[in-house]
């Protein structure tokens, strides 16, 4: 267990908690959320004892182990393997003392060495940490690759690995996702679900903390509460905490009205002025509500240019790649004003260099990219932070876009973004990464784009602003292709999903649920696909007879698989009931608790077997497609 008594923090001289209590169970797993600088990455350092509390305590068994994700790493010339290895330091100390009791010929301690390694089934560990890289995305070939012939991005998920790999009984991991691509994000939901330890993990991810997150840590007004459930449920559970909170806060209003207009009436009547004295002590007594208001002060719309062609963008038989290199090839599509299309694929496939293509910055291998009269580009990827000058300010880098345009309005606009005042004068160099990228977002709409191509714009962002992009690209008129993680944000933006895959860029019938889906089945159809194209000419009667033979040894597994699938739909109809009782605002009030713990228990439960359950189908189905058996 885990408990915040009395909490006071300070840094740099701002006030982060002011006497917060919390307490976190063993197990539990934990979504902290609040505001870019409210305190979390520091609350991490607290319980880490790297940072020592202003006052108040913070207890944590002491023979728990902590691991965390680490957000630099160094450019060593270790493996990747080793490096993730590495994150065992139970088996790296293991093996220390097995090479020093070889070294000096001590049967009796190589023994023991030997025995603490098969206990800790050592032999397992590299198949581990190989499953841990894939998973992130790495292929095989990375693994003998150095740490220091990887990009920052992949270091982040080397760093992650460790981590995961580490035999902790507290894991703390700041914002995991980031860096990663929708595959890496469900394969990272469903390892953290099976994950036995007690979990913290910083999160602006809304669909990814509801299906990790058993209960929500939220740092807001230097205050810590708890809320049972994932991040959807805490949203209704602050929505009626908060409508409560300003129905008392208008009761008390009253009652201080009432009790004032006594005194003014009364305090200089002398048959009355005790009473008065004694209603005026009563005020000062008086423990003020606070009026309830969510902070969000930003407004990121972009407007569109009124000016249009039709199509705006049109690729005919295109190759995209670099040098003799082909990343996608024939690509044949064309964007029309309105569309709002989600680039899907996993790492690697091909979705930043489509959106390259489409923005003008990669010219085609071969084909052509036909742009519309009136095209107007606005273009988000991660290198427009790079690009913006340091040395200026926000309001330089609007008056260099327009240097003829009012300095009322320059100040108007970069103010919708969240630089008001004497932020908006400030040098970008001392922004921080979700600063950067407002700024640079708020270069984008002051241009009015009729195109917006989008790159993994909400690394960095946190919550309220990711809302407010939201809402923006919803209001938007004009096209969208938007790269994302965030399932969330492509849930609420895209209407139409291009799969980048295999070198193609096709359409994709159905929605993210349905990719999930495909997701699952697809690494076994490419291996068998693989298998297939390596295959030498065979007698063709021979493996028919072959075929026939496999099919009739696995009908018990067809059977069987047949039967999960039966189970997943029970479970996950379960799963939809829970989910819509949890979804009533009136199943939070004080008096239902009861019944509100029961259905997260059971909601729990259910997802656990539905992953369960999953991971059963998928191996059957590897099987079957082996044997070139229809599922």
């Amino acid at each position: 267990m885990i408990k915040l008594t009395n909490v006071s923090l300070q840094r740099g001289g701002k006030p982060l908690l002011n006497e917060a209590s919390a307490t976190l169970y063993t197990g539990e797993k934990v979504a902290v959320i609040g505001a870019n600088g409210s305190g979390k990455s520091t609350l991490f350092q607290v319980l880490q004892s790297e940072m020592t509390v202003d006052a108040g305590s913070v207890s944590l068994p002491s023979q728990w182990r902590i691991a965390h994700m680490a957000q630099e790493i160094d450019a060593v010339d270790r493996t990747a393997l080793d490096f993730v290895l590495d994150g065992d330091t139970d088996l790296r100390q293991m093996e220390r003392e097995l090479a020093e009791a070889r070294s000096a010929g001590d049967d009796h301690r190589m023994a023991d060495a030997l025995g603490a390694l098969d206990s800790h089934k050592a032999f397992q560990k590299t198949s581990e940490a190989e499953q841990l890289l894939m998973g992130l995305g790495f292929a095989v070939t990375d693994f003998q690759r150095p740490v220091s012939a990887f990009s920052g991005g992949w270091r982040v998920r080397l760093n992650l690995a460790r981590a995961l790999m580490s035999p902790a009984d507290l894991l703390l991991l700041d914002e995991p996702t980031n860096h990663l691509d929708l595959h890496t994000c469900y394969w990272l939901e469903g390892w953290l679900r099976r994950y036995p330890g007690t979990l913290l993990f910083i999160s602006h991810d809304r669909d990814f903390m509801d299906g990790v997150a058993t209960q929500v840590l939220s740092l807001e007004r230097c205050e810590l509460t708890v809320y049972r459930g994932n991040y959807s449920q805490f949203e209704r559970q602050r929505s009626e905490r908060m409508r409560q909170q300003q129905i008392d806060y208008e009761k008390q209003q009253e009652k201080i009205a009432h009790i004032q207009s006594f005194v003014d009436r009364f305090k200089a009547q002398a048959t009355k002025a005790k009473q008065a004295q004694s209603r005026i002590k009563m005020l000062e007594k008086m423990t003020l509500t606070a009026p309830a208001h969510i902070d969000n002060g930003y407004d990121l719309r972009i407007p569109c240019h009124d000016k249009v062609s039709d199509p705006l963008i049109s690729l005919s038989e295109v190759r995209l790649g670099y040098g003799d290199t082909t990343i996608i090839n024939k690509v044949k599509l064309s964007l029309h004003p309105g569309m709002r299309v989600g680039l899907l694929g996993v790492n690697g496939a091909g979705k930043s260099t489509l959106v390259k293509a489409l923005a003008g910055t990669l010219q085609p291998l071969s084909g052509e990219i036909q742009q519309g009269q009136h095209l107007r580009i606005g273009y988000f990827a991660q290198h427009q932070l790079e690009s913006l000058d340091l040395n200026a300010s926000p309001m330089e880098h609007l008056r260099r876009l327009a240097p003829g345009e009012r300095e009322q309005t320059h100040r108007n606009f970069i103010g919708r973004f969240g630089f008001n005042g004497d932020r908006a004068e400030e040098a970008v160099r001392q922004f921080s990464g979700g600063e950067k990228a407002r700024v640079a977002l708020a270069l984008i709409a002051w241009l009015k784009p009729n195109v917006l191509l989008l790159d993994e714009p909400t690394n960095h962002l946190d919550l309220e602003v990711r809302d407010s992009l939201n809402y923006a690209l919803q209001d938007y008129q004009g096209a969208v292709v938007l790269v994302s993680h965030d399932r969330y944000l492509l849930n609420n933006t895209a209407d139409t999903f291009w799969w980048v895959n295999q070198g193609r860029v096709d359409e994709f019938e159905g929605d993210l649920d349905d990719y999930f889906q495909t997701l699952l089945k697809q690494p076994a159809k490419v291996n068998a696909t693989d298998r297939a194209t390596e295959a030498p000419t065979v007698d063709k009667k021979a493996l028919r007879q072959q075929k026939a033979a496999d099919r009739e040894r696995l009908k018990p597994l067809l059977k069987q698989l047949k039967h999960i699938e039966k189970q997943m739909e029970t479970a996950q109809q379960a799963l939809a009931k829970v989910e819509n009782q949890l979804a009533d605002t009136d199943l939070y009030q004080e008096s239902r608790k009861d019944a509100l713990q029961a259905a997260l228990v059971e909601q729990g439960r259910l997802r656990e077997l539905v992953d369960e359950l999953e991971l059963e189908w998928l191996s059957l189905s590897e099987q079957l497609e082996q044997a070139d058996i229809p599922t």
